[in-house]
């Protein structure tokens, strides 16, 4: 029950024309402690709830728990999440033996994309493609738990 994922960002939309499925999605989330987070995700007809733990040092490993549930259970549980429901496309792209997800968020967070690849072992090498961009793995801002908090439209405005 553990996630060793990467995540980066994306330096153009050269992605699309790579992908080999593309899915809508609408996530929020029950529960947004830092030791924890309780998800539930529409993605295309099908709904998950999804429980992840606090990441390790290096932000590439932590406890992820998922089941299935119906898409009209998801879309109740919806109605009880915290504010800031996250919308998406995800892209998949294969690219040797791995899939890199790649989210091109949209509503509050419109303008940030993100790839993710999860990995066998924190060391396990991959190719990266060319639209690939800087590695934000383990940078707390780019949870989608915390993008639902403080979206990216705000970004421009911090310090």
């Amino acid at each position: 029950m553990q996630e060793i994922e990467r995540k980066f960002l994306v330096t153009s939309e050269a992605f699309k024309n790579e992908a080999h499925k593309r899915t809508r999605l609408v996530q929020g989330f029950l529960n947004t402690h830092r030791e924890r987070t309780v998800r539930i995700r529409i993605q295309g007809n099908d709904g998950f709830i999804t429980i992840k733990g606090k990441s390790n040092k290096s932000g590439l490993t932590r406890f992820e728990w998922e089941k299935q549930i119906s898409q009209a259970e998801a879309e109740e549980l919806l109605l009880l999440c915290e504010p800031g429901i996250i919308e998406k496309t995800r892209y998949e792209i294969s690219i040797d033996n791995h899939t890199f997800e790649v989210d091109d968020f949209i509503g509050e967070n419109a303008g940030l994309i993100i790839a993710e690849i999860e990995l066998d072992s924190e060391n396990e090498p991959f190719s990266k493609p060319e639209w690939l961009g800087m590695e934000v793995t383990g940078e707390v801002k780019y949870y989608n738990s915390n993008l639902s908090k403080n979206p990216f439209k705000n970004w421009k405005n911090e310090s």
